[in-house]
């Protein structure tokens, strides 16, 4: 469980294909408070530690999550939002993200307003009824509030901040993005279903 604070931006060191696909990932984190078995949501996916170093973690990553995610991109050197697992007590800042990726977004368009940005982005429409505006989304694992809905594409705004502290500073139009819909509305919509 996490909750789309981003707390480092990793860099993947290396990549290995052995079945499943093998990922190295730097980090800043003191890795020796990390667990291996324990999950780090990388760009919003939660994934299992399967190695340390002193700067870095493995994790491996199965055919199915590639195939539902942004990863089949990943490449040397890109940058990752990353963010450890919840413990008890500690403060809730974003909103609930299982690290479960629904499906894929694309940024359609980009724009300053200020000192902000706001985004565009197309959901899947199998996916587009569980955004409302107001809402909240978990976007490359970065918990954000939906500003407007127009049919499968939603708005979203990046403050400075936020683009300093995540990669959503490196964002550019035709980006694939990881999207995690709230988990709240994915019930309500099941309960509306079963009415």
């Amino acid at each position: 469980m996490f909750t789309g604070i981003i707390t480092d931006i990793g860099t993947v060191r290396d990549l290995e294909k052995r079945g499943d696909l093998r990922a190295r990932i730097e980090t800043s984190y003191d890795t020796q408070g990390i667990d291996l078995g324990a999950s780090i949501a990388c760009d919003g996916v939660c994934l299992t530690v399967i190695e340390l170093g002193d700067d870095w973690f493995d994790v491996e990553i199965s055919a199915e999550t590639v195939s539902k995610t942004n990863l089949d991109v990943w490449a040397t050197g890109r940058r990752l939002n990353l963010e450890r697992a919840l413990k008890v007590g500690d403060e809730l800042g974003g909103h609930i993200v299982s690290g479960h990726v629904d499906g894929v977004a694309e940024v359609i368009a980009m724009h300053d307003e200020g000192d902000s940005t706001r985004v565009t982005l197309r959901a899947p429409q199998a996916l587009a009824k569980f955004i409302a505006p107001k809402g909240s989304v978990a976007l490359n694992g970065t918990s954000l509030t939906v500003n407007e809905v127009s049919g499968c594409d939603f708005g979203i705004n990046f403050i400075p901040h936020t683009k300093v502290a995540t990669t959503w500073g490196d964002a550019r139009v035709g980006h694939r993005i990881n999207l995690e819909i709230d988990t709240l509305a994915r019930y309500v919509a099941r309960l509306a279903e079963a009415e």
